[in-house]
């Protein structure tokens, strides 16, 4: 430390006496003190402590480090050089004042000397380079190294807090930061970008230059230091095994150890969960990451297998992607073959061919597909009945495809034939069933019973449906088979399907009906030709011939018909706006039998149109208005010329679209008012609604009339594009009603404008806040003129029903004037009075 030499020492002093000390922090008497002073700072004085006689000087002893010292006559208490805290913190010094003759006087007091530290040490790392590995894969935020740095400051100031940063990263391939660490603690990690991109294929190693500030950090004069980190980027541990092969049926004991599984990080617990809901899944996991399958599997139950395995820490979060593990379970020979039906039923036509195929017998296996265990062979084993012989048939012993093995069969040697098939695998046999029908073939053709039907005469009315004739043709074949079934149909001159033909499957009769509509005029005359077949091909040599064909002759006589309209319903939309007389449209029909038509109308209520009776030409005959009828339909009726009783109708309907031609009104389903008396600050809302299509009135206009009353009581504020607030201006309004004219603009094109008288009552206002009208009581009383009328128009109904008794009675007098009166009559006579 730098110390005084004696001349300085007397400059000091003699400068604090001169200055009277000033810049002490206080000086007195001896006591105990405690003094704070920041280290380094070279010399300084810290106190003067004053004299009491007898004493005539003081003197110090204890920790003064050959720097700290009083000045004996003054009692100043000064530093002649720098203190250091990473030294020394605490200097303890005794200080007591003497007499002339060395005496004490007072004391010792204690001075305790605190030494404040400043911020004069860097930190330093505790290596001058680091080395650590990471794994691929590895977590985001999980430390895989530290760093560590001390500085000599006072560590409870900010002089000796550190914060670490990453100044570089080589090399860098991303814009992120594949790694990132703790600023408090040294703790290096991967990045979630790392954690992802981190492969030793491509990179494995890299290099980080790693800060260290003290203050914090926080400063820009904090001391720094920095060091090299070297990373090594090894393998993931954490990654899927290959998909897993297991036999079915394992005789082993379980649980078997089929693969394993190790995090990159140490003490996770590993876990399983399925990919797929099953009641139970046979595989389990070890604390050490042993994957297990915990019984035997049955590749026919399920052939495979997939769940996720997983590491988690211990508070139960995933430290690693879930790892998915497929297991396919390998096939052994353990199922049988298994016939697909109990008993297999074929047929055969007796004029097969040896070699032609019957059918297949077909059979299953249950183990694996397209592997030798599920390979079938099939085999004969025996034929009943051998008669004519044995082996009539063969089958491919890969395929299982019957076939006859030489020559035809015959249905009166054998109808039926039963064969036992073995079908074998590697391992296992099975016998299969087959019976084997022998069939009649198709060597007989069907034959009408009678060539030529003649002819019926059928008006062209004839409903559809109608059953025209009977035919019969008759089949030797076997019955009930497709050999003997007959099929009808119009072979000739009926080109159009005029006519079906329906047959009886048990009978084999044929039923002519009508199938579409007869029309004299397009075909009077059918001249048919029906033939007979079988759905069963005929066998070589065998053909249809003529007696398998007959002849029909079907005449339509003509009927009278209505005319008939082109369609049913005539559509044509036109604007409510057209002038009278206006063509809307033409209607058609023609008659079948080419008679005249006449049209009309019928159903005209509103007199809009009229007709063209000869033409069809449909006109105006009055203004349209789409707000009275937006949907005109009307009937027009087609009348034949000779004939008015054939007559036929159609609709016509008018779709009128809208044009601009009414006003807009002010809605009045409620009174407008507002409660006497007007406080201000009221408004009420009004509506304004029009005929017209919502088009052409999408958005309304509301203004006042340009009248000074109007405007000076009432304003008007839009409110949306149909409604409006009505605002009383001011408060001095009595008790009446006033008119509002309100102008109203559609906006329409073309845009019309509407002046409206709007009533606005001022009333007093019930409890409800609904206007109260006050009966005049002075009008509920009839005036004298009034009762007088109503007594005298009773007077004369009364009279009139009297008159009217007695001449009743007359007549009946004038009839029998020799009968007395009865107790009849004056019941009458009583019950109309």
């Amino acid at each position: 430390m730098l110390k005084l030499c004696g001349l300085q020492f007397l400059l000091l002093i003699h400068s604090a006496t001169w200055l009277n000390l000033e810049g002490l922090s206080v000086s007195g008497p001896l006591k105990d003190m405690d003094f704070f002073v920041q280290e380094g700072g070279g010399p300084r004085i810290l106190h003067q402590f004053t004299l009491e006689p007898p004493a005539v000087s003081f003197r110090t002893s204890g920790e003064k480090d050959g720097i700290i010292d009083i000045e004996a006559k003054s009692g100043i208490l000064y530093i002649n050089g720098s203190l250091d805290w990473e030294t020394k913190q605490v200097h303890k010094l005794q200080v007591e004042s003497v007499n002339g003759s060395g005496s004490t006087v007072d004391g010792p007091y204690t001075v305790t000397i605190h030494v404040e530290d400043i911020n004069d040490n860097p930190p330093e790392f505790n290596q001058t380079k680091y080395s650590g590995v990471v794994r691929q894969n590895s977590r985001p935020g999980k430390p895989f190294m530290y760093v560590y740095a001390t500085d000599r400051d006072d560590p409870s100031t900010l002089h000796a807090q550190l914060s670490y940063s990453i100044l570089h990263h080589f090399p860098k391939y991303f814009e992120e930061m594949l790694f990132q660490i703790d600023n408090v603690t040294g703790a290096i990690s991967p990045t979630k970008t790392g954690s992802y991109y981190l492969d030793p294929l491509k990179q494995d190693t890299f290099t980080l230059v790693v800060s260290v500030k003290d203050m914090g950090g926080t400063t820009t004069n904090a001391f720094a230091n920095s060091v090299d980190v070297v990373i090594t980027v090894m393998e993931s541990l954490w990654k899927a095994p290959s998909t897993i092969y297991i036999k079915e049926n394992s005789t082993e004991v379980h649980p078997v150890n089929i693969t394993k599984v190790q995090s990159n990080e140490p003490g996770v617990i590993y876990d399983i969960f399925e990919k797929e809901k099953l009641p139970r899944l046979p595989f389990s996991i070890s604390k050490d990451g042993d994957v297990y399958v915990t019984q035997p599997l049955d590749r026919e139950e399920k052939d495979t297998y997939t769940f996720f395995v997983v590491s988690k820490d211990s508070t139960g979060e995933l430290v690693e992607k879930p790892l998915q593990i497929q297991v396919i379970v390998e096939d052994i020979n353990d199922n049988p073959p298994v016939c697909q039906q109990d008993l297999t039923v074929l047929e055969v036509q007796e004029n097969e061919q040896g070699g032609s195929n019957i059918g297949t017998v077909l059979a299953t296996d249950m183990d694996q597909e397209n592997t030798p265990n599920s390979r079938l062979r099939y085999h004969i084993q025996s034929q009943e009945p051998e008669n004519p012989s044995k082996n009539l048939f063969y089958i491919q012993q890969d395929t299982g495809t019957l076939q006859l093995a030489g020559r035809s069969l015959s249905k009166r040697e054998s109808a039926k034939y039963n064969l036992k098939v073995l079908v074998t695998d590697q391992q296992f046999q099975t016998i299969c069933d087959v019976e084997i029908h022998v069939i009649d073939i198709n060597d007989q053709i069907p034959i009408f019973e009678k060539s030529d039907y003649g002819s019926v005469t059928l008006a062209e009315n004839t409903p559809i449906g109608t059953v025209i004739l009977e035919i019969q043709a008759t089949d030797r074949d076997e019955p009930a088979t497709g050999s003997s079934l007959i099929i009808y149909q119009m072979k000739e001159g009926d080109p159009n399907n005029t006519f079906i033909i329906e047959t009886d499957a048990e009978t084999n009769r044929g039923f002519v009906k009508i199938n579409k509509a007869l029309d004299f005029e397009t075909m009077p005359e059918y001249n048919l030709v029906i033939n007979a077949t079988n759905p069963e091909p005929l066998v070589s040599g065998v053909e249809y011939n003529s007696s398998s064909l007959a002849a029909f002759n079907v005449l339509v006589t003509n009927v009278d018909e209505p005319p008939v309209f082109q369609k049913p319903v005539f559509k044509t939309e036109v604007s409510e706006d057209i002038p009278v007389n206006t063509l809307v449209m033409t209607v058609e029909a023609y008659d079948p039998e080419g008679d005249s038509v006449r049209y009309s109308l019928e159903g005209d209520a509103r007199k809009w149109l009229k007709i063209d009776s000869a033409t069809g030409q449909v006109y105006t005959a009055s203004l349209l208005d789409r707000e009275t009828e937006e949907v005109y339909s009307i009937e027009v009726v087609a009348t034949e010329q000779k004939n008015a009783a054939q007559k036929s109708k159609a609709f016509l309907v008018l779709h009128l679209s809208d044009v601009n031609d009414n006003h807009p009104q002010i809605a009045t389903d409620n009174p407008t008012f507002f409660c006497y008396p007007v406080s201000g600050g009221e408004r009420t809302l009004i509506q304004a609604i029009d005929a017209d299509e919502q088009f052409f009135y999408s958005r309304f206009t509301f203004s006042l009339a340009n009248e000074m009353n109007a405007r000076n009581n009432w304003e008007i504020s839009k409110y949306n594009a149909t409604h409006a607030y009505l605002s009383p201006k001011h408060a001095n309004f009595e008790e009446k009603v006033y008119d509002v004219p309100i102008i109203l603009n559609d906006n329409g094109k073309p845009p019309l404008e509407n002046k409206v008288n709007l009533k606005v009552s001022i009333c007093k206002c019930s409890s409800e806040n609904s206007c109260f009208i006050e009966i005049d009581r002075q009008h509920s009383r009839p005036s004298v003129g009034l009762a007088i009328g109503i007594l005298l128009a009773v007077l004369i109904v009364i009279g009139a029903i009297l008159a009217g008794v007695f001449w009743h009675m007359k007549q009946k007098e004038k009839k029998g004037k020799s009968q007395p009166k009865d107790a009849k009559d004056n019941a009458e006579l009583n019950r109309l009075t």
